[in-house]
């Protein structure tokens, strides 16, 4: 690179070098004359009349660059192409859903064969029934190994696990929910379209198989019964499947054990044990993995000693330590099993019951 004074093609040819050269910063070659703005008449043009002994020369002309030039055509390409594919094909509202399917729910009430039994130590009472080795609380509800189906990764199948075993932890492990106060914290895991027929439940219970809110969640009558444990019992499965290339399907079955006492009684009251199992099918379509909510389509519980006299619908009114049903029912079913009843009142099996 030349110097200060160095024209700006470089040194010209047969100039002398050095820095010793005095005349060297006012030798100018070609390139110094072309970039010149003003130009003196050659002698043939100062022979004819002109005033100036010099003209001045139009700017020399700079275009874009080529790279400036591509740049710029390949945004004005870019921006055409935007325009018109948004003209084109512009957004399109997603694919309707299919309508849900309401919650279909069965509550089948198990009457005791005799007496309740009941003791006030309800550690005792656990020890002594099939409960013994259940887990508390969610610990009970565990999530399986799961694995990618044909058209839902790992994550979603993991996500429909998950709200499933939300929806049991909080419809039938919560002190709040089961003493009848909170339904709030269940509603919010719903899906959308379902909450019209979970509000109806609530407002007005009745038993058509669509709205009794004990087909939603677990709740006791608060002026019957109260928990004697808030550490309840609880064993079951979740497994989830595949039903189509939209749709993701959970089962829920656990069977929970409550320790209960008369409403309003004292640390030495007598407590005796509520057994309820249930089963649950839960669906999910891809709004509902992206939102943490469900569609819970069948309800499906088993709950004893209770009386077949007593509606169940709004609330489980469960017989207590020394209490006997006045009805009796069929032959004698034990949510502990396997098999599902298919009365819509049964007897608990004295295999259920703890043994005092």
């Amino acid at each position: 690179m030349g110097g200060p004074g160095n024209p700006p093609e470089g040194t010209p040819e047969g100039a002398p070098g050095g820095g010793e050269d005095e005349y060297r910063s006012v030798v100018f070659d070609e390139s110094f004359v072309r970039a010149a703005r003003l130009q003196e008449f050659s002698a043939q043009e100062r022979i004819a009349d002109h005033a100036p002994a010099v003209r001045r020369r139009p700017p020399l002309r700079r275009g874009l660059s080529r790279q400036a030039l591509v740049l710029v055509l390949l945004i004005a390409v870019a921006f055409g192409t935007a325009i018109y594919m948004g003209v084109r094909q512009p957004y399109q509202s997603p694919a309707a859903r299919e309508p849900i399917e309401p919650l279909r729910m069965t509550v089948i009430p198990l009457v005791p064969e005799g007496e309740v039994p009941g003791t006030a130590d309800a550690a005792f009472l656990y020890e002594h029934s099939p409960a013994a080795q259940f887990k508390t609380g969610a610990e009970g509800v565990p999530l399986p190994a799961s694995r990618r189906t044909a058209h839902f990764s790992d994550s979603q199948v993991v996500s429909a696990l998950t709200t499933a075993k939300d929806y049991v932890v909080r419809s039938s492990l919560d002190p709040e929910v089961l003493t009848g106060g909170e339904v709030r914290a269940v509603r919010v895991l719903l899906d959308p379209e379902q909450l019209d027929q979970f509000d109806q439940s609530f407002a007005r219970p009745t038993p058509d198989g669509r709205h009794a809110p004990t087909g939603w969640l677990v709740r006791f009558d608060p002026s019957r019964a109260e928990l004697a444990d808030r550490r309840v019992r609880v064993q079951g499965t979740l497994q989830a499947a595949e039903a189509d290339a939209s749709t993701l399907e959970v089962t829920a079955d656990h069977t929970s054990v409550y320790a209960l006492r008369a409403a309003g009684g004292g640390d030495k009251d007598k407590v005796s044990l509520f057994t309820l199992r249930r089963e649950l099918h839960f669906r999910f379509d891809r709004d509902d993995l992206r939102m943490h909510q469900a569609q819970l389509v069948v309800s499906y519980v088993q709950a004893g000693p209770l009386s077949c006299a007593e509606d169940s619908t709004n609330h489980l009114r469960p017989l207590l330590a020394g209490q006997t049903a006045k009805e009796g029912g069929p032959a004698g079913t034990d949510p502990y099993a396997t098999g599902g009843a298919t009365a819509l009142c049964g007897s608990l099996a004295r295999s259920a019951q703890p043994k005092v």
